[in-house]
């Protein structure tokens, strides 16, 4: 086999080849190596590499595993080997190893997969653009001059270009959605609470954030579900095992009749493409043909104020995860040792009260009340993943002299003037990226499917959000879409990255 060979296949395609003994575990690790050797100085999406160790791991993979050795990446963030590097994309985290390795990453290893290192992510995984101090940006290969989004902006970047087939990755605002709507991937966010955490950190971002992967197929997110869900004694938040198989219910036809509400408006009031606009209309088109009965809908949640809630969560969590590195680092953290978005987060953080966050987390559950009347007519919601496709490198990322101004800025605000700072801060990349925050806060799966390719080349997808713990409606209804002429993904296609 060789790399473009291997770089073609999904992780079901590479397992199926390791059942008939076509190849080995140790010669696909081989493979990845070869892949990401071939393109890794045009994306640029590893922190870290491991090769001596995964041909370790793959000589004693269980060959009844459900992925009998395909290899993946991790997130380097809250997805930890230990004894390993894992940097969180900060600077002042540059030579941090982990002290355990994560319940998530067990189980991953547990289904058969082997991970080749850590992609990138932006500093502490809060930015929907992958392009940290630390690494240098990430680059999207269907154009490298455009970002593969972010917060899993590198696993994205390795699963398109084809080092591996699937990547861990993470979803606290959109971070798996988000790529994959630029990347031409497939990103599903599970329910919350479908997927392991810890040990030691079991509320991951209060319920918003969750790991998970990224993907090229359908099947490889059905498989990966499959293998991943767990019911986990100590969570914070725990769901009911679905019972049957998603790989296999994925093939069943999607129930004619279903009703689907659609919206290409912004929740937040900002502008949408007509690119993403046209992908919404194609597929619920296509839909509509197919037997479901379609409506355009408004907005079933404010959100602007589903957004101020979200950043004031944020600021909350940065200020918090600050105070504790500055206990393990036993020093003060200076706005020099983090970039600007992390330290405006902070400060403002600094003057969330309690009360405030209670009320704010409490906001979250109004929002999945409406959302579950929603659903008791709607059982789909589709918008645009992303209100445009990727925006190039640089495109968000401040000049010196702009967060010199917001470092200066944010110090002479105090409470709620800190909060409307850092919501004008984000707008103009939150204008890119307006629809996927409401299903983290109100802990809703939802999926991004690659239905629409723009005139330039760059993929654009569309998010479908059910009901809590309706994954397999999800991936059913995405496989539907996958087997049709709306698709735009990587399946058996191979990338030319320039």
């Amino acid at each position: 086999m060789q790399a473009d060979e291997y770089a073609a296949l999904d992780a079901v395609g590479l397992a199926d080849l390791l059942e008939r003994k076509e190849v080995s575990p140790k010669e696909l690790i081989e493979l990845a190596f070869q892949r990401l050797d071939q393109v890794n100085e045009k994306i640029n999406a590893v922190a870290y590499t491991r090769k001596e160790k995964a041909l370790q791991e793959a000589e004693n993979v269980d060959p009844t595993t459900a992925f009998k050795g395909v290899p993946m990446a991790l997130k380097d963030s809250s997805q930890t080997i230990k004894g390993e590097p894992n940097t969180s994309g900060a600077h002042i985290l540059k030579d941090n190893i982990a002290l355990h390795t994560a319940n998530f990453v067990q189980k991953l290893y547990d289904a058969g997969l082997i991970s080749i290192g850590n992609s990138t992510t932006p500093e502490f995984a809060i930015k929907n653009i992958t392009e940290p101090k630390l690494y240098g940006p990430a680059r999207n290969p269907w154009n490298t001059d455009y970002s593969p989004g972010g917060s899993s902006g590198g696993a994205a970047a390795l699963v398109a270009a084809g080092v591996v087939p699937v990547a861990g990755a993470s979803d606290g605002g959109g971070s798996i959605r988000i790529p994959a709507s630029f990347s031409g991937l497939v990103g599903l966010k599970p329910t919350r609470g479908r997927t392991s955490v810890g040990p030691g950190s079991g509320r991951k971002w209060h319920g918003a954030a969750i790991d998970f992967v990224l993907a090229k197929t359908v099947r490889d997110v059905a498989r990966c579900l499959d293998n991943l869900q767990v019911l986990q004694p100590e969570a914070a938040f725990q769901v009911p095992l679905y019972e049957f198989s998603y790989e296999e219910m994925m093939l069943d036809h999607p129930k004619k009749g279903m009703r689907i509400g659609f919206t290409t408006t912004s929740p937040v009031g900002t502008r949408v493409s007509e690119d993403a606009k046209e992908a919404v209309l194609k597929t619920v088109k296509f839909l509509e043909k197919a037997g479901f009965h379609i409506e355009e809908v408004d907005h079933p949640v404010d959100g602007v104020q589903l957004m101020r809630e979200y950043y004031l969560m944020n600021s909350g969590e940065m200020s918090s995860l600050i105070r504790l590195l500055e206990k393990q680092l036993k020093r003060n953290i200076t706005a020099e040792d983090v970039e600007v978005e992390t330290w405006l987060l902070y400060r403002a953080g600094q003057n969330v009260s309690a009360a405030d966050f209670t009320e704010s987390i409490a906001s979250w559950d109004l929002a999945a009340e409406k959302m579950a009347r929603f659903h008791e007519t709607y059982h789909f919601f589709i918008t645009p993943a992303t209100a445009f496709p990727a925006p190039k490198i640089g495109q968000f990322t401040p000049s010196e002299e702009k967060a010199q101004y917001l470092r200066e800025e944010i110090e002479r605000l105090d409470g709620k003037a800190q909060l409307d700072f850092i919501y004008d801060m984000f707008l103009p990349s939150l204008e890119y990226t307006p629809f996927t925050q409401l299903a983290n806060l109100t802990g809703q799966p939802a999926i991004s499917v690659p239905v629409h390719m723009t005139k330039d080349g760059l993929p654009l997808g569309v998010q479908i959000m059910a009901p809590k713990g309706d994954e397999h409606h999800l991936i059913r209804l995405a496989h539907f879409l996958e087997q049709s002429d709306l698709w735009e993904g990587l399946k058996g296609r191979v990338l030319e990255i320039h």
